[in-house]
């Protein structure tokens, strides 16, 4: 009922403010007898860590997460594994000047509809700091759907602004501060982001997540979809107002032979469903793409109200990022591991004796 958890056998809970003393978890559901330590899942953690350059947020964290529980001697044992992430660099009175006024483009108003309350210290539960954890549990994720399975959950920074980035090479992804695949574009990335630092203005941008080595059969119809769990994942990130899955809208232009998947004794033919099939996966890459607005938080100044309804002129002077997409990706990464992840003990459980059987049968 409270919104605050994802995932039915691999299931995410996570707690805590932007600005409250600490943010922590419970993941329910990781399998006994996996390797894992804190070094594990901080470099994803580093990757979407604040002030990390001139670009993205100032604000100080070193986001060092802390294993509480479900991890002896190095190993999962099987139960909940709690974790925790110390707040170390708040600065709240930044936000005294606006407790009473609701922020244009933030949850500030309807937080206040909602519960007739509301932390206005950055936003509180609102703010994107909550999805530290869900970067860690991604993590968890990523490397027990890699050492099992071989999977790849990748993604990459596909447009800011209208600046378009093509995935040349993926190992640039990780030599530069923007997530950028293609080494072409960062010259003038930097421009725009220069630009837009002087100005005191954002930009919005596009984040594509690619999927490698999934087998056919993952997914539930009818509601529990492969896509659309991966939909509702990423759609629950801060920010995120559209989510496409393979050719997403450029269906609307295509024809049917140029949209279907052609299939001969080699395989699929092309890929324009991104990996999904009637909500179930074909074996294919699953291919995500989402948009993500520009920040709010920007030192143009404009009118709102007040919580008494008095009209006011706003300027938000203080640690914003210019392109909140940027540090997105590890983000979208996380959410879409935590989705298959999820999707894999489903299968596991319903399917896995079927497969076995399989197997031994064409033996």
């Amino acid at each position: 009922m409270a919104g605050n958890s994802i995932g039915n056998l691999f299931r995410v809970t996570t707690f805590g403010e932007s600005h409250g003393r600490a943010l922590g978890g419970i993941i329910d559901g990781v399998p006994p007898g996996i390797i894992l330590c804190e070094d594990d899942l901080q470099h994803d953690l580093d990757r979407r860590c604040p002030g990390t350059s001139s670009y993205v947020t100032p604000r100080r964290e070193r986001d060092k997460v802390r294993i509480l529980s479900g991890v002896f001697k190095g190993v999962t044992t099987g139960t909940s594994i709690g974790l925790l992430i110390k707040n170390e660099d708040q600065r709240s009175e930044d936000y005294d000047s606006i407790r009473d006024i609701y922020r244009p483009g933030h949850a500030d108003y309807s937080y206040q509809q909602k519960y007739g309350l509301r932390d206005y210290r950055g936003g509180g539960r609102s703010s994107a700091r909550e999805t530290v954890i869900r970067v860690v549990a991604g993590a968890i994720a990523k490397k027990y759907l890699a050492y099992q399975y071989g999977v790849k959950v990748r993604g990459f920074l596909a447009q800011i602004g209208h600046i378009k980035c093509e995935l040349k090479d993926w190992d640039q992804v990780e030599q530069n501060h923007f997530f950028c695949p293609d080494i072409d574009r960062i010259e003038a990335i930097h421009a725009l982001m220069h630009h837009l630092k002087q100005c005191g203005d954002s930009i919005g941008a596009k984040v594509t997540i690619v999927t490698e080595n999934i087998p056919a059969g993952l997914g539930e119809p009818v509601f529990d979809r492969l896509d659309a769990d991966l939909a509702h994942a990423l759609m629950s990130i801060n920010a995120v107002k559209g989510v496409e899955i393979g050719d997403g809208f450029a269906v609307i232009n295509q024809l049917g032979h140029e949209n279907r998947d052609e299939m001969t004794s080699e395989g699929f033919q092309s890929n324009h469903a991104g990996g999904i099939l009637g909500g179930i996966s074909s074996g294919q890459p699953v291919i995500a793409h989402i948009a993500l607005k520009p920040t709010s938080s920007i030192i143009k100044p404009c009118r709102t109200v007040t919580s008494q309804g008095e009209v006011v002129e706003i300027v938000l002077d203080g640690r914003h990022d210019i392109c909140v997409g940027i540090r997105a990706v590890p983000i979208a990464e996380a959410m879409t591991a935590i989705v298959l992840m999820d999707h894999f003990l489903r299968y596991r459980a319903q399917c896995g004796d079927f497969r076995l059987k399989k197997q031994k049968l064409l033996q």
